[in-house]
């Protein structure tokens, strides 16, 4: 996945390096094109071996905070009433999705992340609530004054209204946000099929005073510049 620059993005990403009372917000807006060069192709191939077809279809989970008898997860993949309540996703997709998180955390190998750790959200108004219920929760008025100019650049970037929008929900044991310390993280894929491109909005709030004391601050500065 190739990173775009964006100086709009730059910007932004600046401002959500946002300091309040206890925490710390980490946060940064990427925009990935899904154009594979050599070395994505090659784990392209890795990902679907002979045999399987890019379009097979993969189970998602349920969106965090929808209830499961939500009318729109009342079927299985199957279609039958009864079963695991889910939406889907195509291979060739999936692997967009998890090619993003290892250009975006390059000290991690997302390539064993199953599609039961990815949602897809039920609308783009749906993820702008929780995006900014989290941060105004958390930096109050230092948020609100850069909400409006953060999802302007997201849809100039992506064409919001075009696009699917997954999340990744992983399991402690792999989300590069379970250290101690983290009070709450998100990590969010706009895709947009037509431009091939995603936009990928990953922030979380972390209690430095909680971690490890050694090593607190200077994990947050390391955080910070890797935003920049």
């Amino acid at each position: 996945m190739k990173l775009l620059e964006s100086t709009r993005f730059e910007a932004i990403n600046n401002l959500l390096s946002i300091q309040t009372g206890d925490s710390q917000i980490i946060g940064r807006i990427e925009s990935y094109s899904c154009k594979m060069a050599g070395a994505d192709k090659a784990l392209y191939k890795r990902f679907n071996p002979e045999g399987v077809h890019p379009n097979d279809l993969q189970a998602l989970s349920p969106p965090e905070g929808v209830s499961p008898g939500h009318s729109q997860y009342s079927r299985s993949v199957s279609g039958d009433e009864e079963g695991p309540l889910c939406d889907t996703i195509s291979r060739k997709t999936l692997f967009y999705l998890i090619a993003t998180l290892n250009s975006a955390f390059p000290d991690y190998d997302f390539m064993d992340v199953k599609s039961h750790e990815f949602s897809k959200e039920p609308s783009r108004q749906w993820v702008e609530n929780a995006i900014d219920s989290n941060l105004i929760a958390t930096a109050g008025d230092q948020y609100r004054g850069l909400g409006a100019s953060l999802w302007a650049a997201i849809n100039d970037e992506i064409s919001l209204e075009d696009c699917d929008i997954y999340s990744y929900n992983p399991d402690l044991a792999s989300d590069p946000f379970g250290e101690d310390g983290c009070l709450w993280s998100f990590n969010y894929f706009f895709y947009n099929k037509r431009l091939k491109r995603i936009v990928f909005f990953t922030c979380r709030a972390v209690n430095p005073f909680s971690m490890d004391s050694g090593y607190a601050t200077d994990f947050i500065m390391d955080e910070v510049d890797l935003a920049y």
